[in-house]
């Protein structure tokens, strides 16, 4: 899993299976960081071709976070599968879901990104 961050944008590049092994891994990387006013959280799951239940937990937890906290979360590249699991659960109309990475820093007139620790 890859974390990048920049001056407004923390984005979670999560990998492979969101599972509850790898959903307790996503969790712990998110509660590493310190939300901030007016952050974008951005979850790209390009790279994740599947996601069960207890993946669902982590993403509904940095929703809850983030907006405690005056962030903003977006999804972004879901694939197939994995939307379909958010259709089925309902959280496709709680999620802000956008289709690329590029969309967002289009939004965000293309600030460059560092990579974090």
């Amino acid at each position: 899993m890859t974390l990048t961050q920049e001056r407004q944008v923390i984005l979670f590049k999560p990998q492979g299976s969101i599972d509850l092994q790898v959903g307790k891994s996503l969790s712990e990387q998110m509660a590493g960081v310190i939300p901030q006013p007016d952050q974008l959280w951005v979850i790209d799951l390009a790279e994740v071709e599947f996601m069960d239940s207890s993946g669902l937990v982590p993403l509904v937890q940095a929703l809850k976070t983030v907006r405690q906290s005056g962030c903003r979360l977006v999804l972004c590249n879901v694939q197939a599968p994995v939307r379909l699991i958010l259709e089925l659960t309902h959280l496709d109309s709680v999620f802000e879901i956008v289709n690329d990475y590029q969309d967002i820093l289009s939004e965000i007139n293309g600030q460059s990104l560092v990579t974090a620790g």
